[in-house]
């Protein structure tokens, strides 16, 4: 029996509904041989799980910082979404080598294998404020790693910029959720 607040029942049962949905998607994407198509195919999941994380953490927490960060992911992440959907088709007809997509995809999932046991085992507490930065911070590095492993292959000139923009808000959103969570944790 746990001994969480309604309320972190609740953010907690929403969040494994989220995590469970981009498990899903990232894990059933259709996959072909172009490596572009399919880091956008498997990206765009997990961006939305991102967006559906902070709207969920925004229903409960009254931290001002923590509501920026929230807001912000969902503005960055919904313009990427955006931007990849536009760029998906002209992306897909770059195809790789069997050599390059087995290489890339392998990586893959290594990487967000890692992120779904991350995010699956974070800590839950009723502090959910905590909570949801524990479970962000893997999920961004997920981002991260899969951008960092997709920029070693040949892609598609327009997905370059968005996979740059991904590493930038990635990297300063695990920053400050960090920052953040020794301020909750250690104030």
């Amino acid at each position: 029996m746990n001994h969480f607040s309604h309320v972190t029942n609740a953010y907690l049962a929403e969040y494994q509904s989220i995590l469970n949905e981009m498990i899903r998607g990232m894990s059933s994407a259709a996959l072909t041989d172009s490596i572009s198509h399919n880091f956008i195919v498997q990206m765009i999941p997990h961006h939305r799980a991102a967006i559906q994380m902070s709207q969920n953490i925004l229903k409960y927490t009254t931290n001002l910082p923590l509501q920026a960060i929230a807001e912000n992911i969902i503005s960055e992440q919904t313009k990427s979404i955006a931007n990849m959907e536009t760029i998906l088709a002209a992306c897909g007809a770059q195809s790789n080598t069997p050599q390059e997509v087995s290489v890339y995809q392998s990586a893959v999932s290594q990487i967000i294998q890692i992120m779904f046991f991350q995010m699956s085992h974070a800590q839950a507490t009723n502090q959910i404020n905590a909570d949801f930065i524990r479970e962000m911070i893997p999920h961004h590095e997920g981002a991260v790693r899969m951008s960092e492993n997709v920029l070693q292959f040949p892609i598609c000139p327009q997905l370059k910029p968005v996979v740059e923009a991904i590493l930038v808000s990635q990297k300063r959103g695990i920053r400050q959720m960090q920052y953040l969570l020794e301020c909750i944790c250690g104030c």
